[in-house]
């Protein structure tokens, strides 16, 4: 069993240490997600808000749930978790704007360094291939 687990955590309360503007855009960040997936999100552990939910199996057969798409309100970044993959549609991802990513990570600085309608795209995709994926079954 992972520890990460969705729990009972206000999502609110993740934002109450973030400067005015970090908070204004992780409430933005939070709206939007909401609109995208059709969910409440909830937070995850101690500083992620996953939006929607899959179940997956490990090699060794146990089976864990995580989050379709996501973000952390870090303080000095966002982390938005695109669960398919960040590279996943390279035109799409050269118009976003200032960004460094991971495998299944797009870290932001600032909501004002991207693109917001080819970010919402980029959710929309990681999101909707993340649901399609697991209908069919995942295993990691």
């Amino acid at each position: 069993m992972i520890k990460t687990q969705a729990g009972d955590t206000p999502i609110e309360n993740l934002f109450e240490s973030l400067d005015d503007k970090k908070k204004s855009d992780a409430q933005f960040l939070h709206a939007m997600m909401q609109e995208i997936t059709g969910e409440p999100g909830s937070v995850w552990g101690k500083d992620l808000i996953g939006y929607g939910t899959y179940t997956y199996t490990t090699r060794s057969g146990e089976k864990n749930e995580w989050f379709l798409t996501g973000f952390s309100p870090r303080k000095s970044k966002f982390s938005l978790y695109i669960i398919s993959g960040v590279e996943s549609d390279p035109d799409l991802i050269a118009k976003l704007g200032k960004y460094k990513n991971g495998k299944s990570c797009l870290y932001i600085n600032k909501l004002e360094d991207v693109n917001i309608e080819v970010l919402k795209s980029l959710i929309i995709k990681g999101f909707e291939d993340m649901k399609q994926k697991s209908k069919d079954g995942i295993q990691y």
